[in-house]
Order: C-alpha cells, then sequence, then structure tokens
C-alpha cells in the first residue's frame, strides 16, 4: 500500500514539473510585441488629411480620421475620405455635434447623448458606406459612467491624457482595453513639446509599447492652432 502511494506521489511530482518546464520554455520563446504608433486626427480638416496621405503615401502609412459633423461636409469632402478608406486608412466616429461629453451627459443624461451625438452619426456614416468600429471622444472629455453606452456600439473608444509626466507614468499606450488615451501633438497642446514627443517615441520603442497621438489638421507652416 505504501509503495502504491509512493509510485503515485512521485508520478505527480513528475507530472507537475513537466508540466512547469513545459510553460517556462513557451513563455521564454514568447516574442516580444513590435513597437509602433498610433496617429489619429480629429474634426473635419478632411482637405489637409488628403493631402497629408499625398505626402506620406511612399512610406505606407496609415492613419485614423475621426470624424465629426459629418452633416457639414461637402461631396468633395466625402469622396476624399472614401479614398482615404479604401486605401487602408481608418475612419471613425467624432460626434454629430462635437459635444462635451460630461457637459452634456450631467444636464441631459446618458441616453440623449447617445441618440443626439452618436446615433445620427452613425447613420449618416453608415449611409456614405464607411466602417465605423471605434469611436473618439470630443475633446477626450469622458469617464467611467458614460464608457458603458459607446462601448456597446463600438469596438475601441478613445480619450485623451493631458499631463506630460515621465513617459513611464503615461497612459498613451495602447494596453488589449477597449478604452485607450491619446497624447495631442497639435503645437498649441497643454504638453506638446518636441523634446518631450522624443522621449515618448524612444520609450515606446525601448519597451515595445504603442504610443497614442492625435492632432487635427496637418499643415506644413504653422498659422494657427490646432
Amino acid at each position: 500500500m505504501n509503495k502504491t502511494i509512493l509510485k503515485f506521489i512521485f508520478l505527480c511530482t513528475f507530472c507537475l514539473f513537466s508540466c512547469e518546464n513545459k510553460n517556462t520554455s513557451q513563455k521564454t520563446n514568447l516574442k516580444e510585441p513590435t513597437a509602433g504608433v498610433v496617429i489619429s486626427f480629429d474634426d473635419t480638416s478632411i482637405n489637409e488629411w488628403f493631402n497629408a496621405d499625398k505626402i506620406l503615401r511612399k512610406y505606407s502609412w496609415k492613419a485614423t480620421f475621426c470624424v465629426s459633423k459629418i452633416n457639414t461636409l461637402n461631396r468633395s469632402e466625402i469622396k476624399e475620405l472614401l479614398q482615404l478608406q479604401k486605401k487602408g486608412h481608418e475612419i471613425a466616429d467624432h460626434g454629430f455635434h462635437h459635444f462635451n461629453a460630461p457637459k452634456f451627459v450631467s444636464k441631459n443624461g446618458v441616453d440623449a447623448y447617445i441618440k443626439q451625438e452618436i446615433n445620427p452619426m452613425l447613420a449618416l456614416m453608415h449611409f456614405y458606406n464607411f466602417k465605423i468600429t471605434s469611436f473618439a471622444y470630443p475633446f477626450g472629455f469622458r469617464n467611467a459612467n458614460i464608457d458603458k453606452a459607446p462601448l456597446k456600439k463600438f469596438k475601441i473608444i478613445r480619450g485623451t491624457t493631458y499631463g506630460s509626466e515621465d513617459p513611464f507614468f503615461q497612459n498613451c499606450y495602447f494596453n488589449n482595453s477597449k478604452l485607450v488615451l491619446a497624447t495631442g501633438i497639435d503645437t498649441d497642446h497643454p504638453n506638446f513639446s518636441i523634446p518631450y514627443l522624443i522621449q515618448l517615441l524612444d520609450y515606446a520603442k525601448r519597451r515595445h509599447k504603442i504610443l497614442v497621438l492625435f492632432c487635427h489638421k496637418p499643415v506644413l507652416k504653422v498659422t494657427a492652432n490646432y
């Protein structure tokens, strides 16, 4: 009887260490994720986005263009957006009215926000044959209570971060969550500077992170905000 028990214990111990070694080996062989950058553009600077693509397409770049107030766009702008989508860029929802979500919801509720800000935008975007899977909050303003509603309609939603902390403490990296936070690279953004952006890029590269950025109007010469 004792010999049988000892054999059983030996077999269990052997299996345990075999599994542990196998798992350890698998973990050792896992590749670290490739570092990268997500660039997103907000609002309605369609012509500038289209021109930026002409300049940057030689790098095989891809961007996310977060469109707001689609009912104000003309036929030429809609056509340019469709061409950008055809080339592999993402077109995203940025709100029908460009409401400040927390401010609007505090007065009118989440249901009214969805009915007035998101539903009509999605309806028109689908009418124009845009494939919409993501939503960017206007101004990046949001909270966890509001997030629940758009997450039912989109695969991913984007807010913003306004700090200029050490890159290690920043939240502007993709983390396999349905909510991502981006940091701004407009010249008038509170924490923007070339040295700080380089710090973020360097940290993302060294730590195999995906840095998430947002901006508005790409121009050759800065003459105004955004």
